[in-house]
């Protein structure tokens, strides 16, 4: 269970070109080393001036393996999203498991910690994270990255156990995530550990101090 994400593999699959006759667990070391090769590129150059040529010399994989097991350079950006997108989700989740497994009940007192263990995550995988949420991805990814955040948000109000009928109660969940998001989006830029700690504790304690309804 995560409320912290919600589930986008059929959307990913639906704008991920379409490769036929290709068995999932197939040369799965060509393909992490693709994926590796790619983030490197696309940090370095943006997805825009990414080329599939130095993506593939870089992997030490022929460029038509590329073509071959994700139809160019689209494919692989969706799939660096999607690995960074379910291993937050794991991330979350194991940690509201453990939470209420130590008998934690309180919504605040869990979205705090699910919004902690997803800036880690941030922080942990910072190099794609700072890939995604430049304005430089394929065709219709903005389109799913809104998706995604409107869930994101559905998912927040359900653990918060806050009426989504009510405009003001959707609005400070909107907020809630918005405050998650940025702080995200700052970790990929902190010098070490320790300020990113810092960040983390000061983002939770707004966290924990918005997340009170009103009255």
């Amino acid at each position: 269970m995560s409320e912290t994400v919600e589930p986008a593999r059929n959307e990913v699959a639906r704008l991920r070109p379409a490769v036929q006759g290709i068995p999932a667990a197939t040369d799965h070391s060509a393909r992490r080393a693709l994926l590796d090769a790619a983030l490197e590129v696309f940090t370095e150059r943006g997805y825009a001036d990414a080329s599939p040529t130095e993506i593939a010399a870089r992997s030490g994989i022929p460029v038509g393996s590329l073509f071959h097991h994700y139809g160019g350079k689209r494919g692989l950006y969706l799939e660096l999203w999607e690995e960074f997108r379910e291993e937050q989700e794991r991330r979350t989740a194991g940690v509201l498991a453990e939470a209420r497994g130590r008998g934690v009940e309180d919504p605040i007192a869990l979205f705090v910690e699910g919004a902690r263990a997803y800036l880690e995550g941030a922080w942990e995988n910072r190099r794609i994270g700072r890939l995604l949420v430049e304005n430089d991805g394929p065709a219709g990814f903005d389109a799913l990255r809104r998706q995604w955040d409107r869930a994101w948000v559905r998912r927040n109000a359900r653990l918060l156990e806050v009426d989504e009928r009510r405009r003001a109660g959707r609005v400070r969940v909107i907020v809630l995530t918005t405050v998650i998001g940025g702080a995200a989006r700052e970790l990929g830029d902190c010098a070490d550990e320790a300020e990113v700690r810092e960040i983390v504790d000061e983002v939770c304690g707004i966290l924990s101090h918005l997340s009170a309804s009103p009255g």
